[in-house]
């Protein structure tokens, strides 16, 4: 129930003359958990007159601010603006499979296909595993071994998909944390030599050097990093190939679908990364797991561009909550027996602040990503030619907005590239008082908001 401070809150809120003006705003975020609150004003000027075109200020907005959305990726702080990051990377990913947002439809010819590059095993973890339908027992075994801990490893259960032991060592002293955090670590290294040994592949099978290589054929990528539930990253990929001046040139006929995978699976079986021994641990030699996953995308059938960019952009929303951690840095003084995490989590963060405090793997900066067990590359990247850009997608976006405002009289129309724009802004707090979040969810229908709102009156 709530409380009465945010009834009262809320009350305060339907009461207040500028209550529709607010809606306004929070429609206009999308229902953002946690806006940003800005104070200032903008000023239009002729530059040759000297008159006053427009002026917009806060001071006529309810609590004399404007309230902008976060604009974070993560569905799991901000649902709305995740929904809106997952909307822009589906269609820049499907754009470099169909067309569309300035790349040509004829680059659905091009040599394409869908790569899952996975992690090794770092110990045996319990699992779901299912075969026509019928799920299987996790690690079932006739005569297991007894580990030097005392386990039997062995688990006849049929896990359910939600159960919170999925992923969890069957015996956590056994369980290689340090591998773990430090592939995490290594893992953007581990694709940039993915993607250089896959290069040089071609180039051979193709009977060319890598300088004629690049007159002839550019290859290009889209991928996302996913966090399985035993807490290491592996990488899904859109890799494409195209013509010397990108997708909008026909790949030389020698650019073929099987020349590409071979290049694939060779560079996923042929590259490593090696992290010298520190004290505690030995000297690391990291490589892809053995599940490799590689298939042509096609316009029909089960691996459409249209379920490839979904699968894709999914997971550019995520991090790694399906393992249990926390959303937020960890301080090194925090005691991690306290933070509602599980324990799994717990041992992996453990082992990332034990393993950043050696200044032989200060360069990982594990200790700033604990939370993220060891990972700290980008969710979502992309080759420079691979499609458009997020940021041209939002441009577009905002001249939308723009023409929406000019049609309406909200701003007047003039050529903004001939105008003497003044504007004077400065932050003012973020997110929501507790009435407001609870009206805020009335309005749009999300889960219930996490106050935690700073706002500076």
């Amino acid at each position: 129930m709530p409380s009465t401070y945010a009834v009262a809150g809320l009350i305060t809120r339907l009461h207040d003359p500028q209550y529709a003006r607010w809606v306004s705003q929070i429609r206009a975020t999308g229902g953002c958990r946690q806006p940003i609150h800005l104070r200032g004003h903008v000023l239009h000027i002729d530059p040759a007159t000297g008159q006053r075109l427009h002026r917009y200020s806060t001071a006529s907005e309810p609590d004399g601010i404007l309230r902008l959305p976060c604009k974070t990726r993560r569905a799991t702080r901000c649902p709305s603006c995740a929904e809106t990051y997952r909307a822009d990377t589906y269609q820049l990913i499907r754009a470099g499979l169909v067309g569309g947002k300035g790349v040509p439809a004829s680059v659905t010819a091009h040599p394409c296909l869908f790569v899952t590059l996975t992690a090794p095993s770092f110990g045996t973890v319990h699992t779901r595993r299912e075969k026509n339908g019928t799920v299987l027992p996790c690690h079932a075994r006739r005569d297991a071994a007894t580990c030097p801990h005392g386990t039997v490893m062995s688990c006849t259960a049929r896990h359910g998909a939600e159960e919170t032991c999925l992923g969890e060592p069957l015996c956590p002293d056994c369980y290689d944390y340090a591998g773990s955090v430090l592939f995490n670590a290594m893992s953007p290294e581990l694709w940039r030599r993915f993607t250089e040994a896959m290069r040089r592949r071609v180039a051979k099978n193709a009977g060319l050097t890598q300088r004629e290589l690049r007159e002839q054929a550019v290859i290009s990528f889209a991928k996302v990093a996913e966090y399985q539930r035993r807490g290491v990253v592996h990488f899904h990929a859109v890799i494409r190939v195209d013509g010397s001046e990108g997708p909008a040139t026909t790949p030389p006929a020698w650019a073929t679908a099987d020349l590409l995978t071979d290049a694939v699976q060779h560079a996923a079986s042929a590259v490593a990364v090696t992290v010298p021994a520190v004290p505690g641990e030995p000297t690391r030699a990291f490589h892809w797991g053995t599940q490799l996953d590689v298939r042509q995308i096609t316009m029909t059938g089960d691996l459409t561009d249209q379920a490839v960019a979904a699968y894709i952009a999914k997971y550019a929303t995520k991090a790694a909550e399906c393992v249990g951690t926390l959303d937020r840095r960890i301080h090194p003084l925090d005691d991690l027996a306290a933070l509602p995490i599980r324990d799994h989590a717990r041992r992996l963060i453990a082992e990332c602040l034990r393993l950043g405090a050696l200044d032989e793997l200060a360069e990982f900066r594990l200790i700033k990503w604990a939370n993220m067990l060891g990972f700290r590359g980008h969710f979502s990247t992309k080759s420079r030619r691979y499609s458009t850009t997020l940021g041209k997608l939002r441009e577009a976006r905002a001249e939308h907005r723009r023409g929406e405002a000019v049609s309406t009289g909200r701003l007047p129309l003039f050529d903004e590239d001939t105008v003497l724009v003044i504007s004077h802004w400065e932050y003012a707090g973020q997110g929501h008082s507790i009435g407001d979040a609870l009206l805020v969810r009335a309005l749009t229908g999300s889960r219930p908001v996490d106050p935690g709102g700073r706002h500076e009156s």
